[in-house]
């Protein structure tokens, strides 16, 4: 039986990521989920103003969250 929390996931998910990140010089951190499945991240590092930072949260943070965790609707960015 699965025990973890929704945002226990959102987090176990969020460290699968945050190499590919950290990589470039980036990182990413958690702010809250939401009881509809929102995910709202901060880009913290090279992320935060880099030109692709759009490209990376959806092509890359919320599609490996949507595939990890069906109930995840959406992710934003939080400044």
């Amino acid at each position: 039986m699965d025990t973890q929390t929704f945002e226990e996931k959102v987090q176990t998910s969020l460290k699968n990521v945050r190499p590919f990140l950290q990589q470039d010089g980036g990182d990413v951190e958690l702010v809250r989920v939401t009881d509809d499945g929102i995910v709202e991240v901060r880009l913290t590092g090279a992320c935060k103003g880099c030109p692709m930072s759009l490209m990376t949260l959806r092509a890359g943070i919320e599609r490996a969250l949507m595939h990890d965790i069906p109930e995840v609707r959406r992710v934003e960015s939080i400044a």
